[in-house]
């Protein structure tokens, strides 16, 4: 086959993912513990038992792969949906589908796979919950947001989660030699791996992407070259062939921490610049306003409390009214946070409390502490001596509230911001111990 033949051949076949596509769990890369001889999906087959569950994880580890695999090996119908553009109507139009094959076909309730069904709208859940409660469909879920956001609890009750990861470097490698030995293109090649390290640096765990690249390299090379994959090689085909974004990849880490950092640093003009690119880019816009409510809380905190009121509150519009209008929220909280003043001390306070306490789990809560429900507990002395900070002047009342060996232990330290600062002077008044 000439170099013309070859690329004919590979334009009328389908992309390099979807030509090594699995059939069977048994050929699936990755997620042993829920496809392993003992994972759940692999007892799930077996059995014939399957219930409704939703697949949270990074692109490209599979979750559609799943879907397809476990629908052909307990010989389901399979119907599928994207959230991103179903709406109600198709919700309803495959649960009317589903109600209706199912009196001439099997009894085993059709798959309906919803893939980014944390894009559904409480609607659409809405809409598909009682076709689940009534097991007119087994629901399959993919999602690489948390689900415990994003889906309505009845829904979420209904649905096991299992927790898929990004692949590792040995189901890389093995990934990629099965693709160039088996693949009907790859494998009429020469290939010469001589390193892999920007390989599955640039892949990030995503199986997708890892066979994406191994293809746009392969086609940079003509018929009668051996194909080398290197370092220098695969750098340099990417950088020839930029994606704009890739919000599954490294892009995507890349781009919301020079956010991040943009917004710490109190730059408005790098916050708003490096959203846009996200937003460009068709990044999830819940996601960069979930981690604003990270950053108000890690690296604003008491300097500016409203902040977080401010980044929860925008979290909360942009699930209401979507893009593009939401990025007027967005900007608007990411301009306040950026030129807020900054302080990171309850976070460090957090950590160190976390920390002591693992160190100090023996340590007995003091007897005037407790709770005293019971006439027994009263007599061993259960909250007696609590002084009741109310009854006091200024609502204060010296008490020691650390175990007694971590008496005088100071975990909060007020940052240098006036409003800080303002706290530091009161806990000095009322603390003098506590002063370094």
């Amino acid at each position: 086959m000439d170099f013309e033949d070859n690329i004919g051949r590979s334009r009328m076949l389908p992309p390099l993912p979807e030509r090594m596509r699995p059939k069977k769990l048994e050929d699936y890369f990755g997620q042993k513990h829920l496809v392993g001889e003992d994972g759940v999906l692999n007892v799930m087959v077996r059995t014939g038992n399957l219930k409704s569950f939703i697949l949270w994880g990074p692109p490209g580890v599979g979750k559609t792969t799943i879907a397809k695999i476990m629908a052909s090996a307990l010989d389901r119908e399979f119907f599928s949906l994207s959230a991103i553009s179903s709406g109600v109507k198709e919700v309803r139009d495959v649960i009317e589908k589903a109600k209706g094959n199912s009196i001439f076909s099997s009894p085993a309730p059709p798959i309906l796979f919803i893939d980014e069904i944390h894009r559904f709208s409480k609607s659409q859940q809405d809409a598909l919950l009682g076709a689940v409660e009534e097991g007119v469909v087994t629901l399959i879920g993919a999602t690489t947001e948390n689900p415990s956001f994003e889906v309505i609890t009845p829904l979420l009750s209904r649905c096991s989660v299992f927790v898929l990861k990004p692949l590792d470097k040995e189901d890389l490698e093995k990934l990629m030699y099965r693709a160039i030995r088996e693949d009907v293109i790859l494998k009429t090649r020469k290939f010469d791996v001589r390193e892999t390290e920007a390989l599955f640096r640039y892949s990030g765990g995503d199986a997708r992407k890892l066979l994406n690249i191994i293809e746009l390299v392969t086609g940079t090379f003509s018929a009668n070259d051996t194909v080398v994959i290197d370092n220098e090689t695969v750098t340099s085909r990417l950088s020839e062939n930029p994606a704009m974004y890739d919000k599954g990849g490294e892009m995507h880490y890349d781009i919301i921490s020079a956010f991040i950092k943009s917004v710490r640093g109190s730059d408005p003009n790098a916050a708003v610049y490096w959203m846009a690119r996200m937003l460009n880019g068709g990044e999830d816009p819940l996601f960069i306003a979930r981690r604003m409510c990270i950053l108000a809380a890690e690296d604003i905190g008491l300097a500016n409390p409203n902040a977080l009121l401010l980044a929860n509150a925008c979290f909360q519009t942009v699930h209401n009214i979507g893009m593009p209008e939401a990025r007027i929220p967005l900007a608007e909280t990411a301009v306040y946070l950026a030129t807020s003043p900054k302080s990171n001390s309850a976070y460090l306070a957090i950590d160190k409390a976390i920390a002591l306490a693992s160190e100090t789990q023996d340590a007995p809560v003091p007897l005037y502490l407790r709770n005293a429900p019971t006439k027994l507990m009263e007599e061993l002395g259960y909250s007696d001596g609590y002084k009741y900070a109310h009854d006091y002047p200024g609502h204060f009342a010296d008490l020691e509230f650390m175990p007694e060996k971590l008496s005088g232990t100071r975990l909060y330290e007020p940052a240098d911001s006036k409003k800080e600062q303002e706290i530091a002077s009161r806990m000095d008044r009322l603390w003098p111990k506590y002063r370094k």
